[in-house]
């Protein structure tokens, strides 16, 4: 139970291979006096808990964890190098400021020693990869004493290179039963390779250790190939940028460019940091960061984003982001922060896999004694057999059969764009059966203009200016379509004040010597402004599918305004997708009913129009009673009905809402990403099933052959170690999927 003294701490844990190993961390944490809440993050390398140090010291949480064999360090420092680990900061994009350390490979700079990936190590400096060269070496040498020796000191020979080998891994054993977690593979594999011994299987029991830690280290090299994907994001923040002082430039590390300051950004070279063209035009290939593979041009005014890069002509850029907060850093935040949101299938095989290993270990103990007792057989040979089916209860490639496909999952979408905070969000996408979406900015544009002034109680200069008055600071898109006219026909803007907006129905101000209103008409006929003869003009403007706007003041109608907001022009195409994979398509809007049945005609999908932002929740509500329903919209203004969703979809190249406040973003903001999400978090659960039937399938093949005395000890170490290597080389499967391909 934790105190009011309890603090959150976070380190960095290295040399994790799978899902036991997480859970050994876990199991010897969750046990100490004042440690709650611990939760390890496999593929992020990253452990926290909520401590009270009045009870358990931080260097305590650090040597339980030594103890097991894992390397530690607190978060932005270096952890030991046990195993395969994670360049520092390969991960972390927090207040330290990691994001930045990864290797510069954009302005031709050799990445450094330091920042050398895991997997540009050579495996045989690790403590596995010694351990199989050590393990090696003496199962070499003994078979050498038997070739040139008598069978006795042969023997003697294997023995030596079981002990000395299985030494480290009895080691680990016996501190992960002292903190409470007694069925663990070490615990089996020394049991297993100790009893072979006594039985006189000294050779097998030699090979056995030996094929132990090859699989060891094979593990981590395909764990580490797991987590390349996210290595690959955070090394697409150059190290360094050209900074301009007083008309100078000079170089300086970009973690520490500050907002405000101007960098120039050379040809070629990548962005450093978020920020705001001040000078120049040129093309910026932005697919690093969202996937899309056309260039887009960008001049003064315009945000690049920290990782894309500048194709043509020099640019300087005003920082609008610190470096731990640009989109590489938040996107690499996101992805490291969704392993803990674990799907429901992944923590349903975690409380398997705690009855799993127990119920192994008793069956290989009946296997041992029972023949023997009941039906007199050999001693021996039930014993090695029951040895054997001990080497088949690790779950270790069961655990690891779903966060080894989530994170593959969300690396792949990563790179393309498509944003998923966890398992559970992509579980939720796969299941989807409706997707509902927003209108403006969604599947249209959001960028809406005037195309009619009709003039009632003034002249179009005075509707015109009336209106801007009323929206002037406001950055609605209705509202910023008729400043820019105003702008453009050079209108004056009438100065209002106490600006407020009305949800679903427009926005009032005091213009004047009283209030004035910008609203839908059925908020201007609900004040008894509207007419006939101007219902009817409203009436026919909608019929073309345009968006109808009252600008009136308490006792007349001044005039209306028609807008129209082009759809996205792959807003159909992503309708059609979407039937193709079997799910339902309705357009939940605000706008009147007539314009909704234009555009949603036009797009091929059902609508629901005249809603107001309570309206859409109760639309939601009613979809999840029948169905599993995805909520795309822009972020803002839709969040009560994104979260009613059982998945909710924010469109935004990268803006804060799209990032944090939804299940899930679509950086490109193409609507046809909705159904790469879905295409994708499909093939990611078709994956998991694949995996799952790996493990339980190669373990209940070897669980019987090994019973009936057809494979022996190392057969049945290599449907462990190989089980683990095999999911997770079928979960990197998934990061060459493109979810953009129609299948």
């Amino acid at each position: 139970m934790t105190t009011r003294n309890a603090t959150s701490c976070e380190w960095r844990v290295t040399g994790m291979d799978c899902g036991s190993c997480a859970g050994k961390v876990r199991g010897a944490l969750e046990r100490l006096p004042g440690v709650a809440d611990v939760d390890v993050a496999l593929m992020a390398e990253r452990l926290r808990l909520t401590l009270d140090e009045d009870q358990t010291s931080r260097d305590h949480v650090e040597a339980a964890v030594k103890k097991l064999g894992f390397g530690i360090a607190p978060k932005g420092s270096a952890a030991p190098r046990k195993g395969f680990v994670l360049p520092d900061g390969a991960f972390s994009a927090g207040a330290t400021g990691d994001a930045a350390l990864a290797p510069d490979t954009a302005q031709g700079t050799p990445a450094s020693a330091e920042g050398r990936t895991a997997s540009d190590l050579s495996w045989y400096t690790t403590g596995k990869g010694r351990l199989v060269i050590g393990a090696g070496a003496l199962l070499v040498a003994a078979w050498a004493v038997k070739l040139l020796a008598s069978g006795g000191i042969a023997n003697w020979a294997f023995i030596l290179a079981t002990l000395i080998g299985v030494a480290p891994i009895a080691r680990r054993a016996i501190t992960a039963a002292r903190a409470g977690m007694p069925f663990t593979i070490e615990m089996l594999m020394t049991i297993a390779a100790t009893g072979a011994l006594v039985i006189g299987a000294a050779e097998e029991a030699a090979l056995v250790v030996f094929l132990f830690a090859v699989g060891e280290v094979l593990e981590g090299v395909a764990a580490d190939k797991a987590r390349d994907g996210i290595r690959a994001l955070a090394r697409l923040v150059p190290k360094t940028a050209f900074l301009e002082v007083s008309g100078k430039t000079r170089e300086v590390p970009a973690e520490n460019l500050k907002i405000g300051q101007t960098v120039l950004v050379r040809p070629g070279d990548r962005v450093p940091a978020d920020g705001e063209v001040i000078e120049g035009v040129s093309g910026v290939d932005e697919s690093p960061v969202t996937g899309e593979s056309v260039p887009n041009l960008k001049e003064p005014g315009q945000p690049v984003f920290a990782g894309s890069i500048n194709t043509e002509a020099a640019l300087r850029v005003r920082v609008t982001k610190a470096a731990e907060d640009n989109t590489i850093a938040r996107i690499i935040r996101l992805v490291e922060e969704a392993e803990s949101a674990r799907a429901p299938t992944e923590r349903f095989i975690d409380r398997f896999s705690r009855i799993y290993m127990p119920a192994v270990v008793g069956l290989a103990l009946m296997v041992a004694i029972v023949p023997p007792l009941a039906f007199a057989q050999a001693w021996d040979t039930w014993v090695y057999r029951a040895l054997a089916l001990l080497l088949i209860g690790c779950p270790c490639a069961l655990v690891i059969s779903v966060p080894a496909s989530i994170a593959s999952a969300l690396s792949a979408g990563a790179r393309r764009g498509l944003l998923m905070k966890g398992g559970a969000v992509i579980e939720a996408a796969a299941r989807t059966t409706q997707v509902a979406f927003d209108k403006t900015g969604t599947l249209t544009l959001g960028r809406p203009r005037i195309t009619d002034i009709v003039p009632i109680g003034g002249s179009e200069a005075e509707v015109l200016s009336l209106a801007a008055g009323i929206e002037a600071g406001s950055s609605h898109p209705l509202a910023e379509a008729i400043l820019s006219r105003a702008e453009a026909d050079g209108v004056a803007t009438l100065p209002a004040s106490g600006a407020r907006a009305l949800p679903g129905k427009g926005a009032e101000a005091m213009v004047g010597d009283g209030l004035a209103w910008v609203g839908s008409p059925r908020f201007a006929e609900a004040t008894g402004v509207l007419d006939d003869a101007a219902r009817q003009t409203a009436a026919t403007l909608e019929d073309e599918g345009k968006t109808i706007v009252a600008v009136f003041r308490s006792d007349r109608l001044v005039g209306l305004l028609a807008l129209r907001d082009e759809p996205r022009p792959d807003a159909g195409d992503a309708v059609r997708q979407l039937k193709a994979l079997g799910i339902g398509a309705v357009m939940l809007t605000g706008d009147n009913a007539r314009t909704a049945a234009a555009i949603s005609q036009a797009l091929g999908m059902d609508h629901r129009a005249e809603l107001m932002p309570e309206d859409k929740v109760a639309a939601i509500r009613e979809m999840t009673a029948g169905g599993r329903v995805m909520m795309v919209g822009d972020g803002i203004n839709d969040a009560p009905a994104l979260a009613s969703a059982h998945v909710g979809v924010a469109m935004g190249s990268g803006t804060d809402v799209a990032l944090e406040t939804a299940d899930a973003a679509l950086l490109r903001n193409r609507v046809t990403d909705v159904a790469g999400t879905i295409r994708l978090s499909r093939a990611a659960m078709a994956n998991i099933r694949q995996n799952v039937a790996i493990a339980l399938g190669l373990k209940g093949v070897f669980l019987v052959t090994t019973v009936l005395g057809v494979t022996g000890l190392w057969l049945a170490i290599l449907a462990d170690t190989g089980a683990t290597v095999l999911v997770t080389l079928n979960a990197l499967r998934l990061l060459a999927f493109n979810p953009d391909k129609e299948t």
